[in-house]
């Protein structure tokens, strides 16, 4: 059983389209204007608990502009001194800033003043809070104050059961409230780890011959605990 989870990837990658914006609607929009030029701003730092939706919007940005070929770079939690800037750099991406070795925050506080200096690349930055508040060097941090600054803001349950529906609906069958409410009390709450359980329960009711129920998904997770 425990395979199951294992073997399930997310069907669809992190994109804009399929981010579920809830509260965070003026960020999402937000990003969109910059991501297309549409508004004059090299600087985005983004913050909130574990779960809301930080990575998937990093990953969502550089996937936007790795198919317009563009150089695009995501780092979670790491950036290596010897990163250098490529001639058509359009973004950089850096997730957990908080989790940044000494060195690592050198390179980002370089990085910031190279970006202020030409111009030309989209840095996006994610933390858990924000930035007055990270134990960083005070120079990053005031760095990460230069743009733009939101906090991520996690989903409502009602909102989860909206985006696990909608999966459903594109995965070809109707998911009940009353299974959403389950999942919602009996797995990890971040939007990543139901969507990863509910493709688990539809493989599992496709393997098994199966309507999807409460029963049904009892014994998933049973088999994966």
């Amino acid at each position: 059983m425990t395979q199951l989870l294992l073997d399930i990837k997310p069907s669809v990658g992190p994109s804009l389209a399929n981010f579920v914006p809830g509260r965070n609607l003026e960020l999402l929009q937000m990003l969109k204007r910059v991501i297309r030029a549409e508004e004059k701003e090299h600087f985005v730092y983004i913050w909130g608990r574990l779960g809301c939706g930080k990575s998937h919007l990093l990953q969502a940005v550089i996937d936007y502009f790795l198919q317009r070929q563009s150089v695009a770079h995501y780092f979670p939690a790491e950036l290596t001194p010897e990163f250098r800037f490529a001639d058509n750099l359009g973004c950089v991406a850096i997730d957990d800033v908080e989790r940044l070795h000494d060195d690592a925050q050198v390179a980002l506080f370089n990085v910031y003043n190279q970006i202020r200096e030409e111009g030309n690349t989209f840095l996006l930055v994610s933390g858990s809070l924000a930035p007055a508040q990270l134990n960083l060097r005070q120079d990053l941090v005031t760095r990460l104050g230069w743009g733009l600054v939101y906090q991520v803001h996690e989903l409502t349950e009602e909102e989860k059961i909206e985006a696990l529906q909608r999966h459903a609906i594109e995965r070809g069958f109707n998911l009940r409230k009353e299974i959403c409410w389950y999942l919602l009390h009996h797995v990890k709450r971040d939007l990543s780890s139901l969507m990863m359980t509910l493709d688990a329960l539809d493989r599992y009711s496709l393997v098994h011959q199966r309507q999807i129920t409460i029963p049904l998904l009892r014994k998933l997770l049973h088999g994966i605990s």
